[in-house]
């Protein structure tokens, strides 16, 4: 899959970190991931409705995402192009369905965790959207500039990520720590 990431496409850009309380070496985002069910998913935002774990026809591991990021509802095919215990970077062409209508943004995600000291790692939750050739002639035949499209869905998508980050941070700590997802945090 090809990343359309230029300047000239760039809808949003969003990084966030959160300390996660357990050692580095008990950290495996890759399984995390791999294993999220769908009501812990569902717990690490008001927005997201729906998660779950298949592969694509050359059987690459992919997540398909469901959730709202801002007004827009939008469905997300992360197809994993690395995963590893302490990162995993996916790439999804995400159908996006809006009261205007429905186009397609390129989003790119990677999950990241670094160890701070013995006991502490960070975990750093980055998002980039692109628009796709759909999803400029969506803005054309809807007169939204460029920049208008960037300035909602940067605000939707880095409001969305300061949610979520915190919330996945205590999930990877959980899965690392005691082996389960659903403890109360």
């Amino acid at each position: 899959m090809e990343i359309l990431q230029t300047s000239e496409n760039a809808l949003s850009a969003s990084a966030v970190s959160a300390i996660i309380n357990a050692p580095i070496e008990k950290i495996n985002i890759a399984d995390w991931l791999l294993h999220l069910p769908d009501a812990e998913y569902q717990r690490c935002s008001i927005n997201h409705i729906a998660a779950g774990i298949t592969s694509n026809f050359e059987g690459t591991p992919m997540s398909i995402n469901v959730e709202f990021v801002g007004t827009a509802l939008v469905v997300q095919h992360y197809v994993f192009t690395a995963y590893r215990a302490d990162y995993c970077r996916l790439l999804s062409v995400s159908d996006t369905i809006t009261a205007s209508g429905r186009s397609k943004v390129q989003v790119l995600w990677e999950l990241r965790a670094e160890k701070i000291d013995d006991n502490t790692s960070r975990y750093t939750n980055t998002i980039h959207a692109t628009a796709t050739p759909e999803f400029m002639e969506f803005m054309k035949a809807h007169n939204i500039t460029l920049a208008q499209a960037a300035k909602a869905r940067q605000d939707a998508s880095d409001t969305h990520n300061h949610e979520e980050t915190p919330l996945f941070a205590k999930s990877i700590e959980n899965k690392a720590l005691y082996g389960a997802y659903n403890l109360p945090f």
